[in-house]
């Protein structure tokens, strides 16, 4: 069996760090595409699963291999795959459960898989799929966004946010977000009309009758969205409280059902005393939504915002980069 590089823990820990270790090349499936990972890039969902702090609605086995995001070329196909040949340049966010793009390989369903953006590096096209997908789950599929809409995305210069905020203003939305002092400027070039410095305002008492809130915070961020939506708005959450809905849609048992149900009481409640709706997601893939994603950068319409780079070996120091909490835009590891 041939063998490959990928980086991973072997238990759930906030102590655990990264290992580079060899493992066998993963089996390409008759549906599946085999893809030579040249970029792949970090989100938070990475150090909170390393921390067991979602394993009681979706549990992890171990080694682990780290990373969601990938971008690379096919180096073979399955026999039932008909979009994708080899040598394709792909990107992709492969489903819960075959993830793991801090590898050298992944065989990756075709149904999850794009073509990249053809003016993108591998680097830059593995920057997107996550923050692409979420986001535009989160304003179209849930928040059926629509021109004109006032929507208010926390925390614009982050990974999710500084992609929300451009694809929010391409589709005709008054875009309203928060970051820090020396972020200002750099929003307002994403395309955000109206920038709320968080060091000296509070974005609760600024603004009122908000179409839709995209929180990327939760906590209190979260739950003093709803004193700034209009009647019958949107607070959609990837940060926040799950809910029994969200277990609804994963299948979890009654018991893990009723976990969450209480778990998200606090925010239903708040939903129903504004009159607004409230949804947390987790997104999920889609091969062809990054297709439409892929167009827009195309067209140079969104573009990649990479804070930094760092190379296979040093994927350790990635994930403590992005645990500081301050960085702009994606962190990517070129693995090759």
């Amino acid at each position: 069996m041939a063998k490959m590089k990928a980086a991973v823990i072997s238990k759930y820990g906030r102590d655990q760090k990264l290992s580079l270790v060899d493992i066998d090349v993963p089996v390409c499936g008759a549906c599946d595409a085999l893809v030579e990972i040249h970029a792949a890039s970090l989100n938070p969902i990475d150090f909170k699963i390393r921390d067991g702090k979602i394993r009681f609605i979706r549990s992890y086995s171990f080694p682990w291999i780290m990373g969601h995001d990938l971008a690379g070329v096919v180096t073979a196909v399955g026999s039932k795959v008909t979009r994708f040949k080899v040598g394709d340049k792909v990107f992709s966010r492969p489903r819960n459960g075959r993830t793991g793009s801090l590898a050298q390989f992944i065989a990756v369903n075709e149904n999850e898989l794009a073509l990249m953006p053809k003016n993108l590096s591998f680097e830059e096209a593995a920057s997107i799929p996550l923050v692409g997908l979420t986001s535009w789950q989160a304003l179209f599929d849930t928040a059926h966004m629509k021109s004109g809409d006032h929507v208010f995305i926390q925390a614009g210069s982050g990974g999710v946010g500084s992609f929300a905020v451009q694809l929010a203003k391409q589709f005709g939305a008054y875009v309203i977000t928060t970051t820090s002092s020396r972020n200002v400027e750099f929003v307002r070039g994403l395309g955000a009309d109206e920038v709320i410095d968080y060091t000296s305002k509070k974005f609760e008492d600024v603004l009122q009758n908000v179409d839709i809130v995209f929180d990327t915070l939760g906590g209190e961020a979260l739950y003093k969205s709803f004193q700034v939506l209009r009647p019958g708005g949107w607070v959609v959450s990837i940060s926040g409280d799950p809910d029994q809905r969200l277990a609804q849609d994963m299948g979890l048992n009654f018991f893990k059902r009723e976990v969450l149900r209480l778990v998200g009481r606090k925010a239903n409640k708040l939903a129903a005393k504004a009159r607004a709706h409230y949804r947390f997601i987790f997104m999920h893939s889609s091969g062809s939504q990054l297709a439409q994603i892929a167009q827009l950068i195309e067209a140079g319409k969104i573009k990649p915002i990479i804070d930094k780079v760092f190379s296979f070996e040093e994927s350790q120091l990635a994930v403590e980069y992005l645990e500081q909490g301050r960085s702009r835009g994606k962190v990517v590891i070129k693995i090759r």
